[in-house]
């Protein structure tokens, strides 16, 4: 099994830089790489990423960078995995501390896995359940151990609503799961059927609605608009609003 998802990772990376990540036993002598879980508990790196969104973004609040680094980072987790389920049927078991990450200056977030390929005897990476049961076992892989963590090391760093970050969840995920569908259209189906899976997962629950195959309307608006120069998402809350003055 180890061999089979570096071969699915190394294809699915095909489909843009928030689909890549690395399941190759040659980096664990890279001593730069850190587990998923320090990202979840030591506030510093946090913090470190959310001041370097901000920077990015003009010298946005806080709040707003707080956002829109959750969104990357959720849309850097949910993205490799959703595709490998939806394109070969497999599921990384993804934990904190096999997962791996490491600072970049630009761009999404490096991605390592150790499990099974890192370490001799480590537990298998993945795992090839009944297609009926795809979509339970990413959001059980995906959604507490990974979003959820990490929206509440993003909610101790900086005061910022957890509905507006489930809903960016929400968001990263049917965004990831269309993309797979135009990348790959003959797991359009799967992609979808994992897509609705993920949105009806405990938190992610009432973040959204699906009103179309890829049409979403999220219930939270990401905070984009108060970026510098920023606007609306296609998805956002406030799409429809006529009064953009009652936005704070």
């Amino acid at each position: 099994m180890t061999e089979e998802i570096r071969a699915a990772l190394d294809d699915v990376a095909e489909i843009g830089p928030f689909f890549a990540a690395s399941a190759n036993p040659a980096e664990v002598v890279d001593d730069s790489w850190r587990p998923l879980r320090e990202l979840y508990t030591d506030p510093d790196p946090l913090a470190a990423r959310i001041r370097q969104v901000g920077e990015v973004l003009g010298g946005t609040e806080p709040r707003v960078a707080a956002s829109i680094a959750y969104q990357g980072l959720a849309a850097r987790l949910v993205s490799p995995l959703l595709a490998v389920a939806a394109v070969h049927g497999l599921v990384p078991l993804w934990s904190p501390d096999s997962l791996h990450w490491r600072p970049a200056v630009t761009g999404p977030l490096p991605l390592w896995e150790s499990g099974g390929s890192g370490t001799a005897g480590g537990p298998e990476p993945a795992h090839r359940p009944e297609p009926a049961e795809l979509p339970a076992l990413v959001a059980e892989v995906l959604v507490q151990p990974h979003l959820e963590a990490l929206a509440d090391a993003v909610l101790a760093a900086v005061s910022v609503s957890r509905r507006t970050l489930r809903g960016n969840a929400a968001s990263a995920v049917v965004a990831a799961g269309a993309m797979v569908a135009r990348a790959r259209p003959a797991a359009a189906g799967r992609a979808e059927r994992l897509v609705a899976g993920l949105l009806a997962a405990g938190p992610l629950v009432g973040a959204g609605t699906l009103t179309g195959r890829w049409a979403f309307r999220r219930k939270s608006c990401c905070l984009y608009y108060r970026v510098p120069g920023g606007g609306l998402c296609g998805d956002c809350v406030l799409t429809d609003r006529p009064a953009r003055s009652t936005m704070r």
